[in-house]
C-alpha cells in the first residue's frame, strides 16, 4: 500500500501586480518561500494569477473590452518560458508543490488564450499544464477552452493530486475523471467574483462546491481564490462609481482546507488577502470511504460508465512533421547504386 502521507498546505488568497507578469512571479515566488518557511508542502494560488482576470468583460461591452484583451495577451507568458523557470525554482528550492493560474499564450496562434493550472512538483518539475475545458460566461471573450489530455491526477511526494479551476468544479464529470484516477488531493483555483448577480454569494458558492467535491469523493480540498486589489478597481472601474461600487463588494472570495467530511479543517479566509495553513492526513480518507465510495462499491459499472477523449487536440494535423524531415529541396534525390566488390 502506497505511504499516505501527512503534511501541511497553503492557500493563497492574493492579487496579482494587475498585467505585469514579471512582478506578479515575483510576488507568487515571495509566497513560496514564506508558505514553505511555515511548513507548507504544498502551495495553492488562485486562477488566472498572472498576470490577472479579464474584469472587463463584465463590465464593457465586447467593443470597449477589446483594447484590453491585447493588453492582457501581451502580458500573458508561454509555457514553457522564463515566468515558469522562475517558479520552477522556487518550487525546487522551497521542497513544495505548486499550483498556481496563469493565462497562457498559445504557440499556433497570436489570438489565443487560454486559463491554465500549472502544477509543479517538489523537484521543480513541471507536471501538469491543464487548460480550463470550459470559460465560464464573459470569459468565453478571452479565453478558448482546453482539451481533456490535461484532466490527469498527478502522483507527487505528498500523494495523488488533482486540479480544476474555478467553474470546473461544478462540472460532476470533470470531478468524477478525477476522482475515478485515485484523487486524494484535490485543488480549486478561483477567482473573487464581485461582477455576480447580486443574490450571487461567491463565498458561499466555493464552501458549496468544495465541501460537495471532498464529501463526494472522500478526498481533501484547498481551495484558492485571488483578491481584488485598489489598483485593480482603479483600473477597471476609473470614474465609473457604479463599477467600483461593485468591484468592492464583499463576500466575493473564500480560500481554505476541507477535509473528506466536507468540513473546513480550519477557519477559511474570506475577502482579505492571506495565507490559509490546514493539515492534511490522507489516512482520514479510508474509513469514510467504506460508507460511500463512489469509484467504487458505492457505484455501479454495469450501469455507469464515464468516457473521456483524452487525445491532444490541435487545429492542424500533418501526416510529415517537417521540423523532422528533409530540407525542402524538391523531389528526392535518387539513392546512388553500390559499387560492385
Amino acid at each position: 500500500m502506497e505511504n499516505l502521507s501527512r503534511f501541511t498546505a497553503a492557500a493563497v488568497q492574493t492579487s496579482p501586480v494587475y498585467l505585469d507578469p514579471d512582478a506578479t512571479v515575483d510576488k507568487a515566488v515571495a509566497l513560496i518561500h514564506e508558505a514553505a518557511g511555515n511548513g507548507a508542502r504544498l502551495v495553492v494560488f488562485p486562477e488566472a494569477l498572472v498576470p490577472g482576470y479579464p474584469y472587463w468583460n463584465w463590465t464593457m461591452n465586447p467593443v470597449q473590452g477589446s483594447p484590453w484583451f491585447e493588453r492582457l495577451q501581451r502580458a500573458s507568458i508561454d509555457v514553457p518560458g522564463p515566468q515558469v523557470d522562475a517558479l520552477r525554482t522556487a518550487a525546487r528550492q522551497a521542497g513544495t508543490v505548486v499550483v498556481i493560474g496563469v493565462n497562457e499564450r498559445a504557440p499556433h496562434s497570436l489570438g489565443v488564450l487560454y486559463n491554465t493550472l500549472l502544477t509543479i512538483d517538489a523537484d521543480g518539475e513541471l507536471i501538469g499544464v491543464h487548460r480550463k475545458l470550459v470559460p465560464t460566461w464573459a470569459e468565453k471573450l478571452t479565453w478558448t477552452g482546453g482539451d481533456g489530455s490535461s484532466l490527469r491526477v498527478h502522483r507527487t511526494g505528498i500523494g495523488p493530486l488533482g486540479s480544476l479551476a474555478c467553474g470546473e468544479n461544478t462540472n460532476t464529470l470533470a470531478r468524477f475523471a478525477l476522482l475515478a484516477q485515485g484523487e486524494l488531493v484535490h485543488t480549486a483555483s478561483y477567482i473573487a467574483l464581485p461582477v455576480a448577480p447580486e443574490d450571487y454569494d461567491m463565498a458561499d458558492a466555493i464552501a458549496v462546491r468544495t465541501a460537495a467535491h471532498c464529501f463526494e469523493g472522500k478526498v481533501f480540498s484547498v481551495v484558492a481564490c485571488s483578491t481584488i486589489s485598489p489598483e485593480i478597481v482603479d483600473l477597471i472601474a476609473g470614474e465609473d462609481e457604479s463599477v467600483r461600487t461593485m468591484l468592492g463588494r464583499k463576500r466575493s472570495a473564500l480560500s481554505g482546507v476541507f477535509g473528506p467530511d466536507g468540513r473546513p479543517v480550519t477557519e477559511p479566509l474570506v475577502d482579505d488577502e492571506g495565507v490559509v495553513y490546514g493539515e492534511i492526513d490522507l489516512g482520514r480518507c479510508i474509513q469514510p470511504k467504506q460508507m460511500h465510495d463512489i469509484v467504487g462499491h458505492y457505484n455501479r459499472f454495469d450501469v455507469f460508465q464515464l468516457h473521456v477523449d483524452n487525445r491532444p487536440r490541435s487545429p492542424l494535423a500533418l501526416a510529415v512533421d517537417p521540423a523532422a524531415g528533409r530540407r525542402d529541396r524538391g523531389p528526392a534525390e535518387p539513392t546512388p547504386p553500390k559499387e560492385d566488390s
